[in-house]
């Protein structure tokens, strides 16, 4: 039976603006946006509040039956939950994107929120971003998008974020665990970071947030007809 419901992919490296644009894309789509990145941050913000090094795969996975990681919308905003109490904000930090590009490397890890993304786009009408979207969590999504721009480009919109944010961080620091996490993300054994056979690559370096999103919301209109 055909899937009525219609699931846009979009993947691509930390900070090429994923998250951002697919949130405002799904609000002008009336879609359900999905921050698959932010359950892996929350995976890995557990593993460091449980004082656990993230890196240690058997401590992880043995941690993965004690914590529910939900989506929840409140006015049309996503939250992200760890059993139960909101942690939208706490995963935004540098530790927890290196914590989620670790715990993110391990299959049983990917396995536990799979069942999860893939009910997401069973259920509704999705945008969904992440690292492995278009490969292997939607390999059947009609429109199929890797979103890229340089990793100083990059490195600059988060440096943005977090100083707007008032943490005390440095742009050679953001920009080496950038890169750090590229290769990462890149190299990893279980489902790396790479554009699906049939992605449209688009790459946003030098443009502003409005004229991404006016970019991606054409492709989609013309994508699906």
């Amino acid at each position: 039976m055909e899937n009525k419901w219609i699931a846009i992919a979009i993947d691509g490296p930390s900070g090429a603006g994923k998250s951002t644009i697919a949130k405002l894309l799904a609000k002008e789509l009336a879609y359900v946006y999905v921050d698959t990145g932010a359950m892996y941050r929350t995976v890995g913000y557990a593993a460091l509040s449980a004082g656990i090094d993230p890196t240690d795969a058997e401590s992880v996975v043995a941690m993965l039956p004690s914590i529910r990681v939900d989506l929840a919308y409140d006015n049309g905003v996503q939250k992200v939950l760890l059993n139960g109490d909101d942690v939208s904000d706490r995963i935004r930090t540098p530790e927890a994107s290196m914590a989620a590009s670790a715990v993110s490397a391990l299959p049983p890890v990917r396995q536990f929120l799979f069942h999860l993304q893939q009910d997401m786009a069973a259920t509704h009408n999705v945008i969904m971003d992440g690292r492995d979207i278009g490969t292997v969590v939607l390999p059947h999504a009609q429109v199929k998008i890797f979103l890229s721009a340089s990793a100083e480009d990059r490195a600059r919109r988060r440096y943005d974020e977090l100083v707007a944010k008032g943490m005390d961080v440095a742009f050679e620091d953001v920009l080496a665990d950038m890169k750090q996490r590229d290769y990462n993300d890149s190299h990893r054994a279980a489902a790396p970071l790479k554009a699906a056979d049939d992605a449209v690559m688009v790459d946003t370096t030098g443009n502003t947030l409005e004229q991404s999103v006016e970019l991606m919301k054409n492709l989609i209109k013309e994508r699906l007809g």
